[in-house]
């Protein structure tokens, strides 16, 4: 009578796939168009636009993307400068904290779309506004601000080549000179050797301890032949 092959085997080699297949899943980045379908303008051209309602609820990462559909009449900035964000002026912003991705062209009498694609490169609250007009399109709706994750951080194509490089070492203390190796040099650096001087050393003075070292051999093998002639 057979047996059945029990099912338990089978759920193991089931859960150890999922588990490999889960374990070596990386969630990819993302691209966000703001604002969906109503796009990147200020509620008096578009009423329904509510930014910070859009942000709600969405999970923002190192390498993602923000696409903002507009046009040349909307302009996009970010910030990581809350105040300039409230006044939705960036007139006297700091360089390494406000950037402008795209500006507005008032002699456009017949406004072009655009597509404006900006990464987030830096973990924490970054802001966003359309600050041209003196802040006019910002004051009425078009801003949002949001929180940015570590996630899986930058990819290679984001990151800056500055912040892979080495920093310079600076000496402990004292001159550039005092870090610099030892450097041992010959005593006889200064009066290097010359050929004669290796003939003056073969004279009659260098020979003497050749002779002394021959001496002091002889005298021992007589020693130790001594008590054979003692016997003879």
């Amino acid at each position: 009578m057979s047996r059945s092959a029990s099912p338990v085997p089978v759920l193991l080699l089931l859960l150890l796939l999922v588990f490999v297949f889960f374990s070596g899943y990386v969630e990819a980045y993302k691209n966000y168009t703001v604002g969906d379908s109503l796009g990147w303008y200020d509620k008096l051209q578009k009423p329904d636009v509510n930014y910070q309602k859009w942000v709600a609820g969405k999970n923002f990462s190192l390498g993602d993307f923000l696409l903002f559909n507009t046009d040349n009449n909307h302009s996009v900035v970010q910030t990581y400068n809350f105040a300039t964000y409230k006044h939705c002026d960036y007139d006297n912003a700091l360089d390494n904290e406000t950037y402008q991705w795209s500006t507005t062209d008032p002699s456009a009498t017949d406004p072009v779309s655009v597509t404006v694609a900006v990464p987030l490169l830096k973990e924490g609250m970054t802001y966003f506004f359309s600050g041209d007009y003196d802040g006019w399109q910002c004051k009425h709706g078009q801003h949002f601000k949001l929180n940015v994750s570590h996630g899986q951080g930058l990819p290679p194509s984001l990151k800056d080549p500055a912040d892979d490089a080495p920093s310079p070492v600076a000496p402990d203390s004292g001159d550039e000179g005092d870090s610099a190796p030892d450097t041992v040099v010959p005593a006889n650096f200064n009066n290097p050797k010359q050929e004669h001087d290796n003939d003056e050393s073969s004279g009659p003075a260098s020979l003497l301890p050749f002779f002394l070292h021959l001496l002091n051999h002889k005298f021992s093998a007589i020693l130790a032949l001594l008590p054979v002639v003692f016997i003879f």
